[in-house]
């Protein structure tokens, strides 16, 4: 139970950007991938707004047999995590199948599949409807397609937490080493732009009305008016460290050193007056992973981009680091609230951002909130990124936090 968990591979696909390079460039960039949604018509739409993968192709990245029977958000799961084992230089196939285990989170499955069946059925009857409808929209999916494809037998399961799901995978794939598979592919994913699911997202009442991209999905600004949904995610290779060094892994990403989750347990809808459980959370995982609160480089927060939620999230970390006591980076303002596929990139981002030394911006950012008290990162800044803390927050009381150690063999 004492294993350490180690990140030897990364596969993202997100607005940012197919692959993980790509969404490093482009986040670098401050590439604003918030857009006016076309792929339906949302003129009688509240929200018009969404981080949408431009030039994701479904044949370049799933055989045709598979991709009638799934939904797009498997699609994107299938593929980032064949380009995170591409980057692990890790073949499930070359091991014993028990060896290798897939954890994903979803949030809402497979919603466009969905979609097009609810309309068969009742422009068409029941007979038009398919027969992939019972396994495509289900939430786990995404974790079972990608198991079937690359043999493992080691434990699989999904984590539906909202947008706190990708960190609570993370952890529940660092459980499944301990307990000896050595190996797990571990992340989450999201689809979320069909009009059903838009309609979902708008009721409760955090989405942007914004038509202007600019003055969107802004985390911690004065302006914040809402978060513009996405689609997308990230799939990490995860490794007991012992069976990374030994089959000779050529890249180390970073340790997950400490988590915790707490729940507000206040109501199922609103947020709670408080950020106490937060607090809770943020300072159990600095205790899990044994670090100080000074000793931390970056903290990737969950930038919900709603004054009141960002608020509290402002005063949770105010309260655990104190006022400008940590820089803070929001980068998903750039891309959009990608639900249980948000965390999972922001784990990506500040691995990256540990392995080159920038911390990225907080996306969208143009006027920052005076009375957070936080040092925002409002461009890219070099500085040691040494211990990263995420925070996520899921819709109806979720909070899980993650500590991100620069790895260092024992």
């Amino acid at each position: 139970m004492t294993a350490r968990t180690v990140v030897t591979g990364i596969g993202v696909v997100a607005p940012s950007g197919i692959g993980a390079e790509e969404h490093w460039r482009s986040t670098l960039a401050g590439e604003l991938k918030v857009r006016p949604i076309n792929r339906f018509d949302t003129s009688g739409y509240a929200t018009t707004l969404a981080g949408q993968v431009e030039g994701f192709t479904v044949e370049e990245h799933v055989d045709a047999r598979l991709a009638v029977q799934t939904d797009r958000w498997t699609w994107m799961s299938l593929a980032a995590a064949q380009l995170a084992l591409d980057d692990a230089k890790y073949d499930p196939a070359a091991h014993d199948p028990y060896q290798t285990s897939v954890v994903l989170a979803s949030g809402s499955g497979g919603n466009e599949f969905g979609q097009r069946e609810i309309q068969a059925l009742w422009s068409k009857g029941p007979g038009a409807v398919s027969a992939y409808q019972s396994i495509a929209w289900f939430y786990a999916a995404s974790a079972g397609q990608t198991s079937i494809l690359h043999g493992t037998k080691g434990p699989a399961s999904v984590l539906v937490s909202e947008a706190a799901g990708g960190l609570d995978c993370l952890q529940g794939a660092r459980r499944v080493i301990r307990r000896g598979t050595p190996t797990v592919l571990a992340g989450g994913t999201e689809a979320p732009l069909s009009p059903y699911a838009l309609v979902c997202q708008i009721a409760n009442g955090r989405t942007t009305r914004s038509r202007d991209p600019r003055e969107g999905y802004r985390p911690f600004d004065v302006n914040a008016n809402g978060y513009a949904p996405g689609e997308g995610g990230a799939v990490l290779v995860l490794e007991d460290e012992s069976a990374a060094l030994e089959r000779g892994a050529q890249q180390i990403y970073g340790e997950i050193a400490g988590y915790a989750a707490t729940h507000d347990a206040y109501h199922h809808e609103d947020p709670a007056p408080d950020c106490r459980q937060l607090v809770r959370a943020m300072r159990r995982a600095l205790a899990e992973a044994q670090v100080r609160q000074e000793q931390v480089s970056l903290v990737v927060a969950d930038g919900a981009g709603t004054a009141a939620l960002d608020a509290l999230e402002a005063d949770a970390i105010r309260t655990v680091f104190g006022a400008g006591g940590v820089p803070v980076s929001a980068p998903q303002g750039f891309i959009g609230r990608l639900c249980s596929g948000g965390a999972a990139v922001n784990v990506a981002t500040a691995l990256l951002a540990m392995r080159d030394g920038v911390a990225p911006a907080v996306g969208n950012l143009c006027e920052p909130v005076p009375s957070y008290g936080l040092d925002l990162v409002d461009r890219p800044r070099e500085l040691p990124v040494d211990v990263v803390l995420v925070n996520a927050r899921g819709h109806g009381g979720f909070n899980s936090c993650m500590v991100l150690k620069r790895h260092q063999e024992r």
